[in-house]
This record gives C-alpha cells, sequence and structure tokens, in this order.
C-alpha cells in the first residue's frame, strides 16, 4: 500500500469488490496527531448493510459447508500474507489512530497469530457422544450459525477485529464488519489479505460508517444470526436489546475500570508496572489499569516515584520510534478527558501530574494530553468508579489485602485487573475473589490467541480467544439414532410397555 495521503481514498467492501456507498456519501479520516485528513472512505448505511448482509448470505452456503480442513488452510494462508505486509498495516494503525508506532509494531506483529491458531483449532475440534440409553447412539456436531455481524472501535482497530474475524470465519461464518469510522482503513485492508489467502467473495464484507446509520442498521438487522461489539457499555445495552428483540447470540466487551493491587513485597515494580498498565495507548484501552491500589507502606515512595516518570514519558510524533506515548483520538475523546480532570479536582483530588495539554509547536495541531494522576482520592469519586478512557490514572491507598480485594470489587466493571506480589499463594487468593473476567497476576495487557478473553459485571458479555470464542460462533446439533431392529409402533395395542422418552 502506498504512503498515506490525504488524497487516498476507500471504498466499502463488499461481494469480494470495493464499492462506493449507495448515497455517494463519504467522510474523512484524520490523523490525530496532527488533525490533518489523511483519507476519505466512503460512508455507509441502512442501503449498504443490507447488500453486505446478501452478499454474505449468498456466500454462507459453501463456505459454511466448506470441509474445516480448506477454511484452515485460508486462514494459515491469511497469517502469512498478514506477516509479510505488516508494515503497510503498521503505517496505517500509527496514522489513524495516533498510537506510536512502537506500540503498533510490537500489538501487530502478534496478528497471524489469531489465524493461525483459529485454522488449528478447526482443523482439530471434535465432537462429542453423549449417554442416551439402551440401543441409541447421540452424538453432537457444531454447525456455523449463518451471517454474522461485527462492530469494532478505534482504539485497536485490527487486533479486536482479528480477534472476531479469525475464529468467526474458522467455524464457517460470513461476516458483515462495521468499523469505528474514527479508524476504518485497515479493516478494510484486511480484505486485501483474505481474498489474496482465497477467502471467496461475500464471505468477508466491510461496511463503513456511523453507529446511529450504519451500525444501528447492522445490529438490528432481522437476517443476521450474532452480534459481536466491542465499545461502550451504555451502547452494548442498546445492542443487546436489539439482538434480545431478534433471538440471535449477543457478545460484548464493553467498559472497564481496571485495578491495579500492588502489595510492598513488589515496592521495586510497583511504578514500571504502574506505567505500563495505565499508559500504553495513552490509557485508551478497556483494561487501562486506572485504578492504582497501593499497599500503605509504600504509598508514598510510589507515588513520588511513579508522577517523576510519568513526568518524563515522552510525548510526540507516533512514527518516531523514541515517541513513547501519542495523541488521544480525536478533539471530542481529549474534551471528555479534560472534562474528568476538572471533575476530579472538583471532587477534592489531588492533582499530582498532567492534567494538561502539552506546550509546543509539535503539539499544536493534534490532540495530546500529558500523563495525568490523582492522589488522596476517595473510591467514590467519579473519577475513580467511571470510565475516562484517556491518561487518567487514580492512586489509592490499602492496608490489608481483604481492604485491596474490596476496592478492587467496587466498581460496576469487571474486565479485568492485575496483583502484583512476589508471595504466590497471596497472588492466587487474591486473584481468585477479584470480580473481573481478566486478572494478570505480576504482569498486564498480555493476551493470546487461546486465552480467553472478556469481562464480568458491566463489563459485557461472552468471550473472545480460545476454544470457548470459536465454539460461541456455533451452534450445536444432537443426532439421536435408533440401532436397534425391533419394531414400534406406539398405537399397536399389543400389550407391551412403550417408551417414547
Amino acid at each position: 500500500m502506498k504512503a498515506m495521503t490525504e488524497n487516498m481514498h476507500l471504498d466499502l467492501f463488499i461481494g469480494g469488490k470495493s464499492v462506493p456507498a449507495v448515497s455517494g456519501k463519504i467522510f474523512e479520516v484524520e490523523d490525530p496527531a496532527t488533525g490533518k485528513r489523511i483519507a476519505t472512505v466512503a460512508e455507509g448505511d441502512a442501503a449498504d448493510i443490507e447488500k453486505a448482509v446478501e452478499a454474505a448470505e449468498a456466500a454462507f452456503p459453501s463456505w459454511g459447508g466448506m470441509e474445516a480442513e480448506a477454511r484452515a488452510r485460508i486462514l494459515n494462508r491469511a497469517a502469512e500474507i498478514l506477516t509479510r505486509r505488516l508494515p503497510d498495516f503498521i503505517d496505517v494503525e500509527v496514522s489513524q489512530t495516533g498510537r506510536p508506532v512502537r506500540e503498533m509494531k510490537a500489538q501487530l506483529q502478534r496478528l497471524p497469530e489469531w489465524y493461525s491458531y483459529f485454522a488449528a483449532v478447526a482443523r482439530t475440534h471434535e465432537g462429542s457422544v453423549h449417554p442416551f440409553g439402551r440401543n441409541h447412539l447421540n452424538y453432537t456436531v457444531r454447525k456455523p450459525l449463518g451471517v454474522v455481524g461485527l462492530v469494532t472501535p478505534w482504539n485497536h482497530p485490527l487486533l479486536i477485529l482479528t480477534k472476531k474475524v479469525a475464529p468467526a470465519l474458522a467455524a464457517g461464518n460470513t461476516l458483515v464488519v462495521k468499523p469505528s469510522e474514527l479508524a476504518p482503513l485497515t479493516p478494510i485492508m484486511l480484505a486485501e489479505v483474505l481474498e489474496e489467502a482465497g477467502l471467496p467473495a461475500g464471505v468477508y464484507n466491510v461496511v463503513p460508517g456511523f453507529g446511529a446509520t450504519a451500525g444501528a442498521a447492522l445490529t438490528s438487522h432481522p437476517r443476521i444470526a450474532k452480534i459481536d461489539l466491542t465499545g461502550g457499555t451504555e451502547t452494548g445495552r442498546v445492542v443487546a436489546a436489539a439482538a434480545g428483540k431478534n433471538l440471535i447470540p449477543f457478545a460484548a466487551e464493553l467498559g472497564g475500570k481496571a485495578s491495579v493491587v500492588i502489595f510492598e513485597d513488589m515496592a521495586d515494580q510497583a511504578v514500571p508496572a504502574a506505567l505500563f498498565a495505565s499508559f500504553i495507548a495513552a490509557g485508551q484501552t478497556c483494561v487501562q489499569g486506572a485504578r492504582l491500589l497501593v499497599e500503605r507502606s509504600i504509598y508514598d515512595d510510589v507515588l513520588k516515584a511513579l508522577v517523576e516518570r510519568a513526568n518524563a514519558i515522552k510525548i510526540g510524533t507516533p512514527s518516531d520510534p523514541k515517541t513513547q506515548m501519542g495523541p488521544m483520538i480525536s478533539a471530542k475523546q481529549r474534551d471528555l478527558v479534560e472534562k474528568y480532570v476538572e471533575i476530579g479536582k472538583a471532587e477534592g483530588a489531588t492533582l499530582a501530574a498532567g492534567g494538561r495539554r502539552p506546550e509546543g509547536e509539535e503539539y499544536a495541531g493534534g490532540y495530546f494530553y500529558t500523563p495525568t494522576i490523582f492522589c488522596d482520592v476517595k473510591d467514590d469519586m467519579r473519577v475513580a468508579q467511571e470510565e475516562i478512557f484517556g491518561p487518567v490514572v487514580c492512586v489509592l491507598p490499602f492496608e490489608t489485602e481483604t481492604e485491596a480485594i474490596t476496592l478492587a470489587n467496587s466498581t460496576q466493571f469487571g474486565l479485568a485487573a492485575s496483583v502484583w506480589t512476589r508471595n504466590g499463594a497471596r497472588g492466587h487468593r487474591v486473584a481468585g475473589k477479584i470480580e473481573a473476567g481478566i486478572v494478570w497476576i505480576n504482569d498486564h495487557h498480555r493476551v493470546d490467541p487461546a486465552s480467553p478473553w472478556g469481562g464480568f459485571k458491566d463489563s459485557g458479555l461472552g468471550k473472545e480467544n480460545g476454544i470457548v470464542c470459536y465454539e460461541s460462533y456455533t451452534k450445536v446439533q444432537s443426532v439421536v439414532a435408533n440401532l436397534s431392529e425391533d419394531s414400534f409402533d406406539w398405537f399397536d395395542d399389543d400389550g407391551r410397555e412403550k417408551r417414547y422418552s
């Protein structure tokens, strides 16, 4: 792919072809580091969603009926092609998200693993034989659902999409993707990779557009077999209601407010742990360590060192390998962060670091914001409870293990948390009592295609990754075979006791 320019244009991808939107509308994609346009994209709406669903329906019988081994070969080829083309994808991801190249390179290099892993799952997944009683054989097989709708966000455009696409394709489904209007470029580019790998036309369709139009049309479409969404909790409630109306499965990774619990025996790792958990992606991730819970005995030292290190984070041009933190995704998102910083100060929290836009000409056009730390925070403050989705972390002390667990569980969210301790028993004990779908011990942000990923409470439903995810893109058919050669006539009054259940 050519270098990003403001003259770049991408259309919808439907039925194996790039096509303009029915309405002829387009929208602009900008570089959040400069505020300048980097591309225009066709703006899909309900009419385009309908065309995409029709294309996916037409492709489903052949793709869903294909041998799993054949689908696996295509996914393995996709992994190879994506590996070869990673530099193009990295450049575009950096440009459309503002994420530093050091982050995007590390993240995208992992993506081929998802296609390889789910190719292996498709190839090796086995059905089951169930006890059923005398003279009968009962086995179950898994079949693809049909046309699946995927709604993906802007913060990890290709990673989160891949976590849905790989298992859904492996299971034999056809797809209609509605990417975020803020970062739609790489989801459209992925179509080229899948096409080169041999994916039949109509299996993968992309309709970029806005949530109120394209998104609403997809998530409420009566012929969609499943909706898989990554987004905000309130959006998740609306989409879940639409899925419920249509009686289809719904999976969602929603909001988060992850706690990072640091015990005193991990004092030497506390600051690197907190920096990694809190400020990767400029805090724009659902598993951001937004609540730093530090044992009282090391609280003052950790806070002081954390402030020093946060103030030293290099904010700058995302394409510079030395840049450690890039901009927010948009002016709207930065405004939201600034609003919460003012709320925190009004609530009585102390601003220990950041809380401002960086000064300098290189930051003038973009949506940059400094790493921000609040101390003297009470657990019921809004900044401690509500998802901000930016580089803002609240530091709270705890006295005992029990208090740490209580604090970690005191929010409405339950996507992720991390526990930092050298006491192995304590690490597993605390992890087991934290109400979150993902708990790391002495780590944060780590992910693997084989490791189930999803939240509790208001953080969502269902799982990405792993065999459990593959199975969620299938429906189970139970086959019961009568092996007896005895005749059976329920209505023949021959005096024998008959059994039908």
